[in-house]
């Protein structure tokens, strides 16, 4: 990648960006980067045509539209630095049109399924099955990010542990509370955390973490998280595919509304900067008013009889 490059992924690291973040940036510059250099030109360089053109590439390729919209957003996001620092003096994202998508609908569990999975966890024996029912637990109770739920310090448990302090995306700190089930699920894992912190080479970072692991972070890993998970779907029944961190954070979102939570509640608890964002679940809301209109509606009372 070009210097230019380099240096606008380190603005985004001084600014405090998730390391997530900018690792995805790199990916997307370095695609652009390698399709402008086919046309003898640096990613700094690139005219509004050569976007256009790898716009087009992308769609000629197959990519979904919300993967297009997204390298699009970080080229707008890499030229506004370069005209920001005068190192440009346009812009040529300034004009071009995100791709259109599709109202997206988020995928989720059924509440029984979730149950099949619970349960498929407890029947788990020893110091892993305590620690994936409690992994299982708050990741349902709570919709955490499931970089925010490995990541967890013991710092983040509440005095009365009623609550979570977690840290998300842009270092901003919020309570999330906890269902009993989590809380007891928490309770029994602590009692064998210390068993996964080695005796020799245990760092500081280590130690402080919820979840510890030998990994580089010194937490459990985002991949083995998955990877867990995927096998508890195994065991019953379901299609590895369909059970994942993320899909487990809908299911919480998807179930909470579903049971009479609002928008704004909900928004607090999953972390979201901005309410259009947790609008992706307002299918949900759809269903149960339909279902509020065929239960209390007068017209639709008279028509049972």
């Amino acid at each position: 990648m070009s210097p230019q490059v380099e240096m606008f992924l380190d603005k985004l690291a001084a600014e405090g960006a998730a390391r997530n973040t900018i690792e995805s940036y790199g990916r997307d510059l370095k695609h652009f980067s390698a399709f402008a250099k086919a046309r003898s030109r640096d990613a700094e360089d690139a005219s509004q045509a050569i976007i256009r053109q790898y716009l087009k590439s992308l769609s000629e390729a197959g990519l979904a539209t919300g993967t297009s919209a997204r390298r699009l957003s970080t080229l707008r996001q890499f030229f506004r630095y370069l005209y920001a620092e005068r190192v440009r003096d346009d812009d040529p994202t300034a004009a071009l049109d995100s791709p259109k998508q599709g109202r997206r609908i988020p995928k989720f569990l059924s509440e029984m399924e979730v149950e099949d999975l619970l349960a498929a966890a407890r029947a788990r024996s020893g110091r892993e099955g305590l620690r994936i029912v409690a992994l299982l637990e708050i990741l349902y109770a709570t919709g955490l990010r499931v970089s925010e739920l490995v990541g967890l310090p013991l710092s983040a448990i509440s005095r009365d542990k009623q609550v979570l302090v977690v840290l998300g995306k842009g270092d901003k700190e919020r309570m999330v509370p906890m269902s009993d089930p989590a809380r007891e699920a928490l309770e029994e894992y602590l009692a064998v955390r210390e068993t996964f912190i080695p005796l020799k080479g245990a760092t500081p970072v280590m130690r402080n973490r919820l979840f510890p692991s030998r990994s580089k972070d010194g937490h459990l890993t985002r991949a083995r998280l998955s990877q867990m998970l995927k096998d508890l779907a195994v065991e019953t029944g379901l299609p590895p595919s369909r059970v994942s961190p993320h899909v487990l954070r809908h299911s919480f979102a998807s179930h909470l509304l579903a049971n009479g939570a609002d928008l704004r509640s909900l928004q607090q608890m999953l972390g979201h900067a901005d309410i259009a964002t947790t609008q992706i679940y307002t299918h949900v809301l759809d269903e149960r008013l339909k279902s509020l209109v065929g239960q209390a509606h007068p017209l639709a009372i008279i028509s049972k009889k």
